[in-house]
């Protein structure tokens, strides 16, 4: 009888616990909002209590292990971006944001139940190992990854820098398996990654992911493009696998003026839309814009590709991007653990929701993987600028980036449509 009474009241415990934890981050809450939540919590309850009390192997039935396998449960069930983050995972996140840690450098998502790489990282063992975007990884070290939740399927690419790391691929196009071994680096991804100046004055600038110091990175690139005599702008977004919300804002803030609407987000409640505006500072920017996209450009990259399309702002070359167009907000707990939980969407100023479509470009250009993953090894290695050297270390001679070079094209059409409208007076000025 004893033992059955210190069982309730450390399952009543319990239950207080969970609910201060959960609510302490969001006191709008009350503690109990609606009798469904206490009848399940109770519910919760006693399952855990019948667990814990009769599983043949006691260790196994641990009630702190078992409450975080429920919730690593309950948040899987909901979407693919939704999760429960233990301590570590936690930890390797905020490395994420800060663009520091350790590992192969790929971003992947969990989708119909595979997981998906969404694109490798510039300059990473994963893109020097010819991880192509849409390829899914189906084992890591030999062991199948089906039952895992992402945040372990990344722990478990994840390393000490040095160490090897075994990866098994699944590519859809050929329908082949693919075997790599993989040596793990310190990850620090710059994102602003290639900043020059092409013919006829149009400056060029690669944005690989964003983070808390993309926009500031950003913002001194154009700057520079600009001293250099720059008068049009090719923002290059491809395989771009997104990031912070913020971050985007301050990438498309140059361009718009001051209290202009870049991007909103709508949660469940009419109450719950969050507006993001240019702020004092934004400059109204007038160049002609060009946006390199393909289907590995997601979440915050959409952000601004479908903020400069909806507005008019620039043209979009490439293929519809990713269409990851939901808002993850962390809820810290306790013990170094949090929450990621989809809390809203993201909608362009148009009205225009990105979540599972994506942003359509206006010039259409597809480019088969192994050519994306040919350009992009040829842009690594711009020493080799002999094409035989080339063709003699890689296997293949190089090749043309289409879509660069169709973004050109649009922005000399738009030149040269701007000329012949100017009156001939002002044209013929020196």
């Amino acid at each position: 009888m004893l033992k059955r009474i210190l069982i309730v009241v450390c399952g009543a415990a319990f239950g207080i616990i969970l609910a201060t934890a959960v609510t302490r981050f969001n006191p709008a809450w009350d503690l109990w909002p609606d009798r469904a939540l206490g009848r399940n919590a109770a519910y919760f309850r006693s399952v855990l209590s019948l667990v814990g009390r009769n599983y043949v192997e006691e260790r196994d039935a641990d009630y702190d292990k078992l409450t975080r396998a429920a919730l690593e449960g309950m948040l899987k069930s909901l979407d693919p971006h939704s999760e429960f983050l233990k301590a570590a995972g936690y930890r390797e996140l905020r490395e994420e944001m800060d663009g520091k840690f350790g590992g192969i450098g790929v971003q992947v998502e969990r989708r119909g139940g595979r997981v998906i790489v969404i694109a490798p990282i510039a300059d990473t063992p994963s893109e020097r190992a010819g991880i192509r975007r849409g390829d899914e990884i189906v084992k890591v070290d030999g062991q199948s990854i089906d039952r895992l939740g992402l945040d372990k399927i990344i722990e478990r690419l994840r390393g000490k820098p040095g160490t090897r790391v075994n990866v098994t691929l699944f590519r859809p196009a050929p329908k082949e398996t693919i075997e790599l071994a993989l040596i793990r680096e310190v990850i620090k991804v710059e994102s602003v990654r290639d900043v020059h100046l092409l013919a006829d004055r149009i400056g060029y600038i690669q944005l690989t992911q964003f983070s808390e110091h993309t926009g500031a990175e950003f913002k001194e690139a154009l700057q520079q493009l600009q001293a250099g005599g720059a008068q049009a702008l090719i923002l290059d977004l491809r395989n771009n696998p997104g990031g912070l919300l913020d971050a985007a804002v301050d990438v498309a803030e140059p361009f718009f003026r001051p209290g202009e609407l870049i991007v909103y987000t709508q949660g469940r409640t009419a109450d719950s839309r969050e507006e993001f505006r240019a702020g004092a500072a934004a400059g109204g920017l007038n160049l002609p814009i060009v946006l390199l996209v393909n289907s590995g450009t997601a979440s915050a990259a959409e952000v601004v590709a479908g903020a400069l399309k909806d507005t008019a702002r620039a043209a979009v070359v490439g293929e519809t991007t990713f269409g990851k167009g939901s808002v993850q907000t962390i809820f810290r707990l306790k013990n170094g653990e949090a929450l990621r939980l989809t809390t809203a969407r993201y909608y362009t100023p148009g009205g225009v929701s990105i979540n599972e479509k994506g942003i359509e470009p206006q010039v259409p250009v597809t480019v088969s993987p192994e050519d994306e993953a040919r350009v992009r090894l040829q842009r690594l290695r711009r020493d080799l600028t002999d094409p035989k050297a080339f063709a003699a270390r890689f296997g293949f001679e190089p090749v043309a980036d289409r879509p660069l070079q169709v973004a050109i094209d649009v922005l000399q059409g738009v030149d040269l449509f701007a000329a012949r409208s100017r009156p001939a007076a002002e044209v013929a000025k020196p």
